[in-house]
């Protein structure tokens, strides 16, 4: 879009974390963490970026969206249900026996999903299939990848970062959630990852470093990542894991976790001010 009101995003944002917050629920675990940190960047790509039809999400020149830490993608199905794909209220049956809307997505069940994820470090490969399809087809969509910053310590990740310079896919576009922690410690425990943008431009991506919760900084990004159609685009994003809950953010320990009934009330109080504050 040629112009943008950033401000809306902002919103759209700070209720779909309300979305996720709401359906997750009290007494059973969830990944609030990376799901919340993840929220403004799902915002700007399915509300700004991605070319998509919410009338048809299999149409076949839509953008596509991986959401390779499948574990968050609670954040996806509450922008799913935002845009009229799905049921607002279906929110509530997430990971429930027979639900359309389980804890890491199945394609074959949910509408607008574009892959099966959840085994950490597939997910670049799998976009670059899908970009490799297109191009075989004659389609100029785009293929967008969530990784985890913790998920870049998988191997397949940098396999697959090879071939897509190799293979010139400049519609592959993969941001990294960099919220700094893993499931149980920092992402740099066991493995150091940094210079994580350096390491990915000396294989031939082009990169960028940006603040993942500023909305006019992520559309900007993802503007920039559109722009070579030979080169593939990173953008790292620096987040907070848990963000918009002050006790959930930087803990380690929410990132898969049950909420009792009153930290579910705080939680839930603290994201309507975020909404009515932006209202």
């Amino acid at each position: 879009m040629t112009t943008r009101d950033v401000g809306r995003l902002r919103r759209l944002a700070a209720e779909l974390r309300l979305h996720v917050v709401r359906m997750m629920g009290a007494g059973a675990a969830h990944h609030f963490g990376g799901s919340m940190s993840a929220a403004d960047i799902i915002t700007a790509l399915y509300f700004d970026a991605m070319r998509f039809d919410p009338k048809n999400p299999t149409w076949p020149e839509r953008d596509r969206f991986i959401m390779s830490k499948g574990h968050c993608v609670p954040a996806q199905y509450a922008a799913l249900a935002m845009l009229g794909v799905l049921p607002l209220e279906e929110l509530g049956t997430l990971k429930q026996l027979g639900s359309r809307l389980q804890g890491h997505p199945a394609m074959h069940l949910t509408p607008g999903l574009e892959g099966c994820t959840g085994s950490l470090g597939q997910g670049l490969s799998y976009a670059n299939g899908m970009a490799l399809a297109g191009r075989m087809q004659g389609y100029d969509y785009r293929v967008y990848c969530l990784l985890g910053d913790g998920e870049t310590q998988e191997g397949q990740v940098w396999e697959a970062a090879m071939t897509s310079v190799t293979h010139g896919l400049g519609n592959v576009t993969a941001i990294i959630d960099a919220n700094g922690l893993k499931a149980m410690d920092a992402t740099s425990c066991g493995k150091v990852m940094e210079p994580i943008g350096e390491r990915w431009a000396a294989m031939g991506w082009r990169t960028c470093d940006i603040d993942g919760h500023d909305m006019a900084a992520l559309c900007a990004a993802l503007d920039w990542a559109a722009e070579d159609a030979e080169t593939p685009s990173l953008i790292v994003a620096r987040t907070v894991k848990g963000k918009g809950i002050s006790f959930i953010e930087g803990q380690p320990a929410f990132h898969n976790a049950a909420l009792t009934p009153e930290q579910l009330q705080q939680a839930l109080a603290e994201l309507e001010e975020a909404v009515n504050t932006l209202a």
